[in-house]
């Protein structure tokens, strides 16, 4: 589909450094993630892409989009992002199951990368439990797989947080009626 080259076509004309502060728009992640889905790629939105998709509608501005990618479709989604201009940032804490992607427009998909066996263990990569990996959800007009809200309130609690954390743990506790640990209130 035409549509998906939009915004996503761009070549790295621009240095990354020059675009700091670029935000990950609704559009782009719709573009990105409905664009991965027709091309056969599952993904997962994790972050707070996520707790918007779970919520129903924007609740802050982002910096990134976080995607969970299986091993078996790693390669896929490397080659259908790298066609529209992602390429891996080089960091020193970058890992191979954990990296980030930008493009010339400093738009920045952070990947998780996991691999289970037949029998759900893990075998490769970030340490998504199983059944955290079961979420469904709509974000701009898209379905969506993601993490579901339980477990993304367990996420985002068992880290020490940052605003924008406090804000997504606040819109996850609504959305669930439970408490917020006095760590992020």
């Amino acid at each position: 589909m035409n549509g998906w080259l939009g915004l996503l076509g761009k070549p790295l004309a621009q240095s990354w450094a020059d675009q700091e502060g670029r935000q990950m728009k609704l559009e782009d992640v719709t573009q990105i993630v409905g664009g991965l889905g027709e091309a056969g790629i599952t993904v997962w939105v994790d972050g707070g892409w996520c707790v918007d998709a779970l919520i129903g509608h924007v609740t802050r501005d982002h910096s990134d989009l976080d995607i969970a990618v299986d091993h078996s479709d790693e390669e896929a989604m490397l080659g259908w992002l790298t066609e529209r201009g992602f390429a891996k940032r080089q960091h020193p804490d970058d890992l191979a199951w954990n990296y980030v992607l930008q493009d010339a427009m400093a738009r920045s998909i952070d990947v998780h990368v996991f691999e289970f066996d037949d029998k759900g263990d893990l075998t490769y990569g970030i340490a998504y439990p199983h059944e955290s990996l079961t979420g469904q959800a709509s974000l701009g007009g898209i379905s969506i797989h993601c993490i579901p809200a339980e477990w993304m309130f367990r996420f985002k609690t068992g880290y020490d947080p940052a605003p924008k954390d406090l804000a997504d743990v606040r819109a996850l506790a609504d959305l669930l009626g439970c408490d917020i640990p006095s760590t992020h209130r």
